[in-house]
Parts: C-alpha cells; structure tokens; sequence
C-alpha cells in the first residue's frame, strides 16, 4: 500500500480577535523569513568562492530571533518553523542550479503560513476546526474527509479582499491500479478555447477574464484616483480585488469539471508539452494565455489521472502536430491565419483538429515503444 497525500481547501470565518492573530502570523513568518535570508545571502556573498566552508556555516534558526524579538513568541512556532523549511528548500534548489537565488518577501506577496499537526493540536470539530494559538475556527466544510486520512498539516491563507482559506494536508494509504489503456485522446492547445480533441469536440472556455475586463478597468479607474492608503482607496481596492478573485475561482472551478470529464472517459490523455510562458511572450498572446489557464489545466489532469492508475502523455513540444497531415503524413507549412489543413491527399480539416488527431497518434506511438 503506497501513501499518498491530498489536500483540501475549505473557507474560514475566523472571529476579529482570531484574525489578529493570523495576520500577525503572517508578518512574524514573513519578518523570520527575510530576517534568515538576509544572514544567509551575507554569508554566501563572503563564502561563495570558498565552498567547503559555505557547506559548513550553521544557519540561524528562528529561535535566534526570539530573544531579541519578545512578540515572536506570541504567534505559532511551527509556522515560524516552516518558513525555515521553506527557505532551506529554496537555498537547496538554488545550490542545485534549478531556481534563482531567493527573493525577501515583502508586504503584497502572498499571505499564508503552515502549521504542523503535534499531540492533536490540529482537530476538525463540528463546523469548527481547532488550530494552535487560535482555537476553534468556524470552518465551511463542503465535503467530507475520509476518516482514515490523517491531517498531517494546515495551510491558512488570505486573499487581497480579505477572504481566509485553510489547506489542509492529508495522508492516507492507497493502492493504485494502472488501468489498461483502451481510451485515449489527443488534445491540442488553443489560444482562444482552451483545447481541441482527437474526437473534434472544443472545450469552448468561456474567457472570464475577457468578459470582466471592462468593469475591472473601470474599477481599477477609480482606483487610481483615490489618495493610496485612504479608507476609500482601501475599499476600493477590496472591490478590484474580489472582482480579480471572482475571475480566478470561475476558471478554476471549469478547468476541474473538464479535467474531471476527460479523466471519467480516457485511460490516457496526450498533451503537447509547451512552454506556456515563452509562448505567450513570443506571440503576444499574454492575457489569452493567462485567462484561459492551460498550466493549471494540465496540472489538474496530470493528479486525477495518476490518482485512477490512468495516464497524461507528454510529447515534445517540437513534434510538428500543426503541419502534418492526420491521414497521409506529408508535411506542408501553416502560418497562424490559414485555419483550414487542406492536403493534397484530400484531406481538408480544422487546423486544431488535425493536430488534436496527430497528438493522439504520437501519444499512441510513445506508449507502444514503452
């Protein structure tokens, strides 16, 4: 039996008293965490051409701090343990050359900070959960965790409007099955839908992004004549902030009913493996990009599938799926404007389908050599 961990985000109502503290959290998480970086990044800039050294410095902890900072101890010492563990994971992939140097947070990043379960410290009560240094919190709970998953870990956050969510992190013991792949389809990405698949059907995004984009620039108008830091700026910004909010969660909840949709009918999904952030610049199709949510997408099929013993392919992002013919397999050119693949052989298609059935065959192909 393998483990397996899921996460379930539900909303929280914490009481005034209750997010005075969470947010004082959020500053203490974020004052530790830029406070170890700074004392790391002096360090590294004085060893960097001395490694062995830099491999044995002893880095501060955060009950360094405490002594100094009497307030520190007022807020959850796990959470302050975490953003240690945060920063070491970063330090980590920076030495291993696969991410940049790390940053100091500041005030807009994003307001979160994890606890850890310790001798039941963390307990989901009747339309409450109890967190430590907070209490009960009244939670809304839309669904039901399994009783044999094990809480292993809360992730509280805050958005720009002000809304508190909680992540909370399960462990539970699962044996996944690889299905027999019988079903497959193809998907190719497009810019103004989503995608098309192998069986000719579009995913029709609705572009909520788009649909708001003038009563966000209205909003955001209005926004920048108010004196910044006033209470009406403030309320303002609360009304930008939910409209942006409103906008995230609408693609959100469509990317996990079509990801849940295709993963119900295929045993594989064959996806191209595209730089979406490089697509965007180079084409300048960046708000088409962004509204339409393919990262996430992916992401999303990429869990339900493993989660069913099921399969996402990924083909390399040159195969050339747009200029092959799907029935001879010659190759011709298709400049962005021409959305008809018309084929000597006879052959005469919606560009996107033809490159969703192309996908579809390369995806076939791949899983045959393996």
């Amino acid at each position: 039996m393998a483990k397996q961990n899921k996460a379930y985000k539900f909303r929280l109502y914490p009481t005034k008293e209750q997010s005075l503290i969470i947010r004082k959290t959020f500053g203490c998480v974020r004052f530790v965490y830029n406070k170890m970086l700074a004392e790391r990044k002096e360090t590294y800039e004085t060893l960097k051409d001395d490694k062995e050294s830099l491999k044995s410095v002893k880095h501060p902890t955060p009950a360094k701090y405490k002594k100094e900072y009497e307030w520190l101890k007022e807020v959850d010492s796990l959470a302050l343990a975490n953003a240690q563990l945060n920063l070491d994971k970063a330090y980590k992939a920076f030495f291993k050359g696969n991410a940049k140097f790390p940053k100091f947070k500041s005030k807009r990043h994003k307001q979160s900070y994890t606890t850890n379960v310790v001798n039941g410290n963390i307990e989901l009560l009747d339309g409450h959960i109890k967190l430590p240094k907070l209490k009960k919190v009244k939670i809304k709970q839309h669904r039901e965790i399994p009783s044999e998953y094990i809480i292993k870990s809360c992730t509280l956050s805050m958005t720009a409007s002000g809304k508190y969510y909680i992540s909370i992190l399960t462990e539970y013991e699962n044996e996944i099955e690889t299905k027999e792949t019988k079903e497959i389809v193809g998907l190719d990405f497009a810019m103004d839908g989503l995608f098309v698949d192998s069986e000719g059907e579009k995913a029709n995004y609705p572009k909520f992004y788009r649909q708001m984009l003038d009563k966000l620039a209205k909003e955001q108008r209005k926004l920048s004549r108010k004196k910044k830091g006033s209470s009406n700026w403030n309320k303002q910004r609360i009304k930008v902030a939910k409209i942006q909010e409103k906008v995230a969660n609408q693609r959100k909840n469509f990317l996990h009913h079509k990801s849940k949709e295709l993963v119900t009918f295929y045993d594989a999904v064959v996806i191209e493996d595209l730089d979406m952030k490089g697509m965007s610049q180079a084409l300048k199709f960046g708000k088409s990009v962004a509204d339409n949510g393919w990262g996430m997408f992916t992401s999303f099929l990429q869990y339900k599938l493993n989660e069913q013993g099921k399969q996402l392919i990924k083909i390399d992002k040159w195969f050339p799926s747009t200029k092959t013919c799907s029935n001879c397999g010659n190759t011709q050119p298709m400049p962005m404007n021409i959305r008809t693949y018309a084929c000597s052989c006879g052959l005469n298609l919606d560009r996107d389908y033809n490159s969703a059935l192309n996908i579809k065959k390369e995806g076939i192909r791949l899983l045959a050599s393996a």
